[in-house]
């Protein structure tokens, strides 16, 4: 009877011994992000701030691109802007959201590489990026102090929504990206 009994408790165990770790929220929001790669998605803005009015009344297109486990690169369209690119990175301590803003011959533009860094696991839906110090320093030197307050987040919904979102005192802008309807069209943010 021993034997039986051993046998079966070890296969057990060795089963628990090969089942995968259960990913954090970050792995799950990463893979998400990763899903989509190669998918560009029409938005719409969705907060009716007043300072929002000249994106809502553009075309907003987001393009999934440059995709690796610890980094993707979301170009975002603005009618025919096409200077912003939202990097988000995975680091030792989270997930980190750049934003990269470029002239039409490619360099920096602006305020340029601002952005924050998560200060908890967040959920696999929902990740926040708190404004990070050299941000707050670009912001201040930069004529843009009231940015220093900055919460970015983004979302993402699978097969119903991706979101960015931006909040800080007296100010809510978010855009909602339709995951249901891929864009096939030709052109779009930058190649």
């Amino acid at each position: 009877m021993k034997a039986p009994l051993a046998a079966a408790l070890a296969l057990i165990l060795s089963a628990c011994a090969t089942a995968p770790a259960p990913s954090s929220p970050q792995d799950v929001f990463m893979a998400r992000l990763n899903a989509l790669c190669g998918q560009r998605f029409e938005g719409r803005v969705v907060t009716t701030d007043a300072a929002d009015a000249g994106f809502a009344s553009q075309r907003l297109v987001m393009h999934v691109r440059d995709c690796a486990p610890d980094e993707v690169r979301i170009p975002f369209s603005v009618g025919e802007d096409r200077s912003r690119t939202w990097f988000v990175t995975r680091t030792a301590a989270g997930l980190t959201l750049k934003h990269d803003h470029r002239d039409p011959q490619g360099r920096p533009d602006g305020l340029h590489w601002y952005g924050g860094d998560t200060t908890s696991t967040g959920t696999a839906d929902r990740q926040e990026f708190p404004v990070d110090a050299f941000s707050i320093a670009l912001f201040n030197a930069g004529d843009a102090a009231v940015s220093t307050t900055n919460v970015w987040a983004m979302e993402v919904h699978p097969g119903r929504m991706f979101a960015y979102e931006l909040r800080r005192p007296n100010r809510h802008f978010r855009v909602e990206f339709d995951l249901t309807r891929p864009l096939v069209e030709q052109g779009g943010p930058r190649s």
